[in-house]
């Protein structure tokens, strides 16, 4: 294939449904060649306050005015505004450089910014290793952190400041939005007892005691993840209504505590391998009272409303095999409800565009 010659696509039947032209196409290979280099050009436009120099400004700034206002030298500025032209994020127009659309998104942007430092905090270096991680079945590229972990979650508390500050408001920054809207779902038929598999740093328990002021929680994690929903809830008044079950789920012999009304999963499952998800379903199926429900918030890159959402969650799921454990993904979700059923449910309801990206499951015993 003449790869210098354009038309040479268009004999191809498999590139008719190509909107893109070759041309245009080989401009977006580029990019991606060169992502890297684009990633930390913007980065670094973005944290030496380039981009905010000249959005303050009201009709843009010049080379020398912008070295001037951030007190970076006139050759730093240079390469870095004129990889910002490329990139996108900036125009020159009567010798001065103004912020575009895109630009503005890098500066302001809360989702712009939450990916962009989990990716460059916690994902960045590691990422090297992806093909050996997908070769190996394991998140080869965690080592940056430390050889002693198999999984991130359990190096979550001993991770860097700012790798850990990263890694919690990328996770909150999703999940936070949707549980004010959920709330309401899960306490429709008042349960009492309420399990939260996966509780994290214990936000979604405490929003639980405070919505209902009778329900008793039960927060069931890895006992890294315990102690910090301890140190957060300790704090709360109504503390005595959580209580807590130290767990590795993925332990054969271990169990679920029994009984429930509810069970709630949110963000977990999607850190689980197909077959995982079914057996800690299956754990959950035997913990649930016979009339309860067991409740799953997910975000199912298939089940999104805007192209721009299925993106973020497609290259996510590379952070899980390289990264968090080797064997997970953000899932499409007819394959993650295959796992549910396959385990005794049956899904009642299923409630979309829940907050950014969620969707809710709700399932019973068959």
């Amino acid at each position: 294939m003449n790869i210098q010659n354009p038309d040479t696509f268009s004999s191809l039947s498999f590139y008719k449904k190509e909107k893109l032209s070759a041309i245009d196409a080989k401009h977006e290979a580029q990019k991606i060649a060169f992502g890297p280099m684009v990633f930390q050009a913007t980065k670094a436009l973005r944290d030496l306050k380039i981009l905010e120099a000249i959005d303050n400004s009201t009709d843009g700034l010049t080379l020398t005015e912008i070295a001037s206002a951030t007190q970076i030298s006139a050759y730093g500025v240079r390469v870095l505004i004129e990889a910002g032209l490329g990139i996108g994020l900036l125009l020159w127009q009567d010798e001065k450089y103004v912020l575009t659309k895109t630009g503005f998104f890098i500066l302001h942007d809360p989702m712009t910014r939450a990916n962009m430092d989990f990716v460059n905090d916690i994902n960045y270096q590691g990422f090297f290793h992806l093909t050996e991680s997908i070769q190996a079945g394991k998140p080869i590229g965690l080592k940056h952190f430390g050889e002693q972990w198999s999984t991130i979650y359990q190096a979550l508390s001993s991770l860097p400041l700012q790798a850990k500050e990263s890694w919690f408001a990328f996770d909150h920054f999703y999940s936070d939005d949707s549980f004010s809207k959920v709330l309401p779902i899960v306490f429709s038929n008042t349960p009492s007892t309420l399990l939260d598999v996966g509780g994290n740093t214990g936000k979604w328990a405490q929003q639980c005691i405070e919505f209902n002021k009778d329900v008793q929680v039960t927060i069931a994690d890895l006992p890294q993840q315990i102690a910090m929903a301890k140190e957060a809830i300790n704090q709360h008044p109504d503390k005595d209504r959580v209580s807590f079950y130290p767990i590795n789920i993925l332990q054969p012999e271990t169990t679920l505590p029994a009984g429930f009304d509810a069970i709630w999963m949110s963000q977990f499952l999607d850190c689980f391998s197909d077959e995982e998800i079914t057996d800690i379903a299956t754990k959950a199926h035997k913990a649930l009272k016979e009339d309860g429900t067991l409740f799953i918030m997910e975000t199912f890159w298939d089940r999104q409303k805007y192209p721009t959402s299925a993106f973020c969650l497609q290259q996510t799921s590379l952070y899980f095999t390289c990264m968090a454990n080797g064997n997970s993904q953000m899932y499409r979700s007819d394959i993650f409800i295959a796992c549910i059923e396959k385990a005794g449910f049956t899904i009642i309801e299923q409630t979309d565009n829940i907050g950014i990206s969620h969707t809710l499951l709700q399932c019973r015993k068959k």
